[in-house]
């Protein structure tokens, strides 16, 4: 893939170091000659004639003056465009320097050298030739590629917003805004329903097709995990994306994800080292075989749910997988996740909201829970403090035992951790799921749980909500 701002940051720099290099010569400067002898095509040995050619020098003149060049305004974005460049280091092989001896800070300067030698060779003057600065790009890209067969794939991602025209995440992976790609297949640029899409491009230089495409789809799910993570947006794949081989034609290529995105991750220019970072440590760290890998697929397929009420169910699950091994007839999912996701003042309005959330589960599969007022927030607040739980065991900020972790905490504040609301009888005192009710915060900062609720809350269950005020009594008898 083509980087349309590695290119227009090359063109920008070539015209302004032409200007200048121009002026030089209208000054009074001479780029040297070096003057070839030949023999002519009549002639042979000592009594043959022999012709001379002149080739400027044009090479030696543009590096006296490599200092004044990378005073240009233009150079400092070209050197940074370049400086990203996957294939920096091979073109720079493919050209003849020595990487053993360039040290990496000099490289994107010494490319730049390469293709503004490239434009310029073997001309007496500095008019600055379309075509061959066309050439000069071509030569660029080509001798940047590994090889012929290496695959690319590129996929839509939607939910997502960055700062940049592109943000390269790791060695041949790149997200960027389409037009900042050049090459792309048709159908990756058409917009869609929603406010705009990105592209993912991944590069592989594994010599089997085959291969190549399977672990990139391995790849491209591993990245959406991560961004799911990340932030509080529901990022999505397009379920279709295409590959190719070298430069050869794109060929569909079905990516297997679902859902529609919802919400919207912004990443900003300060936020771009430590999405790289995460996204890595997501990849490196992301678990298997045991519990928490359980509760992130169950995370992935709520994230890939139409509608969060269903999506509801996934979460409610991953959560119990996680806080409530004994089962949910114990009744310590509430308590548990408020040690762990709330502040000590939020954490008796955590309890009841969770509380809400599992009368909210039953109302859904009833078919009553879309109609109450204030359940799609509920939803969603349940799975930002999921999202907040897997993020912090994952990079670490929380042990993976997370019941041990809650209920020292709940001993720590003199409670049993299998202990009741103080005063039940409050519980009907207060307001059902409501559009008003400010959410308890998602997420603690990391390893900033450090007390439980002083006592079990005072959760509102009223039969508006579950539909049968029997309902209510139920989930209040697990809670004492």
């Amino acid at each position: 893939m083509r980087s349309v701002q590695l290119q227009t940051a090359l063109r920008d720099f070539l015209e302004a170091a032409a200007e200048r290099l121009s002026e030089d010569l209208a000054s009074g400067a001479e780029i040297p000659f070096e003057v070839d002898q030949q023999p002519s095509g009549g002639g042979r040995g000592a009594g043959g004639s022999s012709f001379y050619s002149y080739r400027p020098l044009t090479a030696e003149f543009i590096a006296e003056r490599r200092g004044a060049l990378q005073g240009l305004p233009q150079y400092e974005p070209a050197a940074e465009a370049m400086a990203a460049f996957e294939g920096l280091d091979r073109y720079l092989a493919g050209v003849g320097e020595d990487l053993r001896r360039l040290p990496r800070t000099a490289r994107a300067r010494a490319a730049i050298g390469s293709v503004l030698g490239d434009v310029f060779a073997d001309q007496s003057d500095f008019e600055l030739r379309p075509e061959r600065v066309d050439a000069a790009l071509d030569r660029l890209y080509s001798n940047a590629l590994s090889s012929n067969a290496e695959v690319t794939i590129v996929a839509r991602l939607e939910g997502m917003t960055i700062a940049s025209p592109e943000l390269p995440l790791a060695a041949g992976l790149t997200i960027a805004k389409p037009e900042a790609l050049d090459g792309l297949p048709a159908e990756a640029r058409r917009e869609g329903d929603g406010a705009g899409h990105l592209i993912v491009a991944l590069s592989s230089t594994d010599p089997d097709p085959l291969s190549a495409t399977e672990r990139g789809r391995e790849v491209l799910r591993d990245l959406l995990r991560a961004l799911r993570l990340f932030g509080d947006g529901r990022v999505t794949l397009g379920p279709l994306g295409w590959a190719r081989a070298g430069t050869g034609p794109w060929s569909p290529l079905p990516i297997g994800s679902g859902g529609r995105p919802h919400g919207m991750l912004v990443v900003t220019l300060e936020q771009e080292d430590e999405l790289r970072a995460f996204c890595n440590l997501v990849s490196r760290r992301a678990p298997d075989g045991n519990e928490l890998a359980w509760a992130l697929r169950r995370f992935e397929l709520g994230c890939e749910r139409a509608d969060v009420l269903e999506a509801l169910t996934d979460n409610l699950l991953a959560l119990r997988a996680l806080l409530e091994p004994e089962g949910p007839s114990s009744g310590m999912l509430p308590g548990r996740l408020a040690a762990l996701c709330a502040t000590p003042e939020r954490r008796l309005t955590l309890t009841e909201r969770a509380v809400q959330a599992i009368a909210l589960e039953r109302a859904a599969v009833s078919g009553t829970g879309a109609g109450q007022q204030g359940a799609r927030l509920l939803a969603e607040e349940i799975a930002d403090h999921l999202r907040a739980l897997l993020r912090d065991v994952i990079c670490g900020h929380l042990d993976a035992d997370l019941v041990g972790l809650a209920d020292e905490l709940l001993l720590a504040d003199g409670l049993e951790p299998d202990a009741g609301p103080a005063e039940p009888e409050e519980l009907l005192e207060t307001d059902a799921v409501s559009e008003e009710a400010e959410p308890a915060e998602a997420s603690a900062p990391p390893g900033a749980a450090t007390a439980a609720p002083g006592s079990a809350p005072a959760v509102s269950l009223e039969a508006e909500l579950f539909g049968d005020p029997a309902q209510a009594e139920e989930i209040l008898d697990l809670l004492i």
